[in-house]
């Protein structure tokens, strides 16, 4: 992913740096403040800067983070089963329905086939939105056990609203 970014009419959109993190952290902790995703710590999030993909609008010092998205790559338990977890993707209110989230996910898609990752799969609480880009709802026991290890551990463990969707990338 790093070296790998694109820019179209004002938007940026490339692996994060560590510069990125207080803007991701501000950013995701505003939607998860509203119920709308889960909080980041921001020390998880600096450790983890590499999984994150921004994207910037603007030029130079007028350039802000209007989203984010990370991929998290999780070993089903499986020798060379590996999936990827679209997580933490979050777009500013202000540029909402622009194509910012619809672009993030598309570049979290390139970087998971590049990595040699071809099934990805969200906890989410907008399940629409995945799938009208070709992502499916399944049963929760669907996904590995792998998956529920970090689960086991959230504040809503018990009381989960999130959807489970999947998206085979071949």
């Amino acid at each position: 992913m790093r070296g790998n970014s694109a820019m179209t009419r004002n938007q940026l959109i490339r692996p994060a740096t560590i510069a990125d993190v207080p803007d991701i952290h501000r950013l995701v902790n505003t939607f998860a403040r509203r119920n709308l995703m889960l909080p980041r710590v921001i020390n998880d999030i600096y450790e983890r800067v590499y999984e994150f993909i921004v994207l910037r609008t603007g030029r130079g010092r007028s350039a802000r983070l209007v989203g984010c998205v990370a991929l998290h790559p999780t070993w089903t338990g499986r020798p060379g089963d590996v999936m990827g977890e679209v997580r933490s993707l979050a777009v500013e209110r202000s540029v909402q329905g622009r194509g910012y989230g619809r672009t993030l996910v598309s570049k979290a898609h390139e970087t998971a086939r590049a990595l040699g990752i071809s099934k990805l799969f969200a906890l989410t609480y907008v399940p629409d939105f995945f799938v009208k880009l070709g992502y499916r709802i399944v049963p929760r026991e669907s996904l590995p056990h792998k998956v529920w290890t970090e689960c086991i551990n959230c504040p809503f463990f018990m009381t989960c609203k999130e959807t489970p969707v999947v998206c085979d990338l071949e």
